[in-house]
C-alpha cells in the first residue's frame, strides 16, 4: 500500500497574519504532515458583493461584515506566497495552495507549484476545471456537496483535455463545518472508487481525528485536515479545525494504522512464532502409559506447550501402542 499523503490544510486560519501563516506551517511540519496547504484567491474575482456568509460563517464571524469583505481580509499576496514557500522549504515541509480563480493559478504556476487543488465549490466551474487541468501536472478533486453525477461530468471536463487519469485523485468530502458524524458517508469514498477506477482520498471536516484514521484503512491515499493554532481565533474555519497536538495525534493514528494494514498475505508475524510453542497444545499422556499400551482417550489428552505432537493428529495416534513407559502430562511420542 502506498504512503498516505496528509495534507494539513491551514486555509484562511492564518486570519490574513503572515506571522500567524508561518506559526501553522511549524505546527503542520512538528506534526509530520506531507503537505501544509492555504488558499489562493483574489476575493473579488470570486464573490459578488451580495453574496450571503454560509451558516457555519455567520456562526463563527461575529463581525458584520458581508462575505466578500470577510474573505477579501484572508487573502495572502504574491509576496506573501513566496515568503511562505521559502519558510515551508526551510521547515521541511511541502507547500501547496487551494487557487480559486485564473489569476491565483497563473500565480502558483509562476512559483512552481504542480499539484492543483480542486475545492468543492468549483466542482460545477467548467472553465475552471479546463484551466487547472491544463495548467498542474496533478490534480486532486474535492467532491463535497457534489453527486456522483457532477463529479462524472467534472472528470469528463478534466479528461478531454487530455489529462492522464492515473494522475487525478477524488477526495470524498462533506462541506459542513463541522461535519455532523451521521452526514460522513465514508463508504461514498469506495463508491467513488469503484465508479471512476482512480485514486481517492478524504478531505474532512469533522470535529475528531477517528475519521480520517478510518479513511486510512478503507484505502484513502490522501486525507486532507484543516487545523489552527487555537480553535477559538476569530474567523470561519478554526471553529472547525484541530489544534496542534490533535493533528499530531491524528498523524500518529495514520500511520500506526498503515502499518497495521500490512500486506494482506495471512501468515504468521515475525514477532509472534515464538507464541506458538507457548500458547498452542500438544497430545500429552493423561495418566501413567505403559509401554505397548494403546493410546486412548481415556489415557492421552491435550495441553500445552505445543512442542509435541500437534492435536490435529488425534485421529492418527489413537490405536497405536506406547513404544516406551510415559508419567502423566510426558508428551506423547510414536517414533
Amino acid at each position: 500500500m502506498p504512503r498516505v499523503l496528509i495534507i494539513a490544510e491551514a486555509g484562511v486560519n492564518h486570519n490574513g497574519n503572515i506571522e500567524t501563516a508561518k506559526k501553522l506551517i511549524d505546527a503542520a511540519a512538528d506534526a509530520k504532515a506531507d503537505y501544509v496547504k492555504f488558499q489562493t484567491f483574489k476575493a473579488e474575482k470570486n464573490i459578488t458583493r451580495e453574496a450571503p456568509k454560509a451558516t457555519y460563517q455567520i456562526k463563527n464571524d461575529s463581525s458584520s461584515d458581508s462575505q466578500l469583505e470577510m474573505v477579501k481580509k484572508l487573502e495572502l499576496s504574491e509576496n506573501d506566497h513566496e515568503l511562505l514557500i521559502e519558510y515551508s522549504a526551510k521547515k521541511n515541509i511541502r507547500f501547496l495552495s487551494t487557487p480559486f480563480d485564473f489569476e491565483s493559478i497563473t500565480l502558483l504556476k509562476k512559483f512552481g507549484i504542480n499539484i492543483g487543488k480542486i475545492p468543492s465549490g468549483e466542482i460545477t466551474n467548467l472553465p475552471y476545471l479546463r484551466k487547472m487541468a491544463s495548467s498542474f501536472n496533478k490534480l486532486i478533486l474535492s467532491t463535497g456537496m457534489a453527486t456522483i453525477e457532477e463529479i462524472a461530468d467534472a472528470l469528463k471536463i478534466i479528461f478531454q483535455t487530455g489529462f492522464n487519469k492515473n494522475n487525478v485523485t477524488i477526495l470524498h468530502c462533506n462541506t459542513e463545518y463541522p461535519t455532523p458524524m451521521n452526514d460522513v458517508n465514508l463508504l461514498a469514498m469506495l463508491d467513488i472508487k469503484k465508479k471512476f477506477k482512480t485514486k481517492i482520498g478524504y478531505s474532512d471536516h469533522t470535529l475528531g481525528i477517528e475519521v480520517p484514521i478510518a479513511a486510512t484503512a478503507l484505502g484513502a491515499t490522501i486525507i486532507e485536515k484543516h487545523f489552527t493554532l487555537d480553535r477559538n481565533m476569530p474567523g470561519p474555519d478554526h471553529a472547525a479545525s484541530l489544534e496542534p497536538d490533535e493533528l499530531k495525534a491524528m498523524i500518529t493514528g495514520i500511520r500506526n494504522i498503515e502499518e497495521a494494514l500490512g500486506k494482506r498475505h495471512k501468515k504468521p508475524s515475525s514477532s509472534e512464532l515464538k507464541n506458538i510453542a507457548i500458547a498452542r497444545k500438544s497430545i500429552v499422556a493423561s495418566k501413567r502409559i505403559h509401554k505397548n499400551e494403546i493410546f486412548t482417550e481415556d489415557n492421552i489428552t491435550v495441553k500445552r506447550p505445543g512442542t509435541g505432537i500437534s492435536p490435529m493428529q488425534w485421529d492418527n495416534v489413537l490405536g497405536k501402542r506406547a513404544i516406551k513407559d510415559f508419567e502423566e502430562d510426558e508428551l506423547i511420542i510414536t517414533r
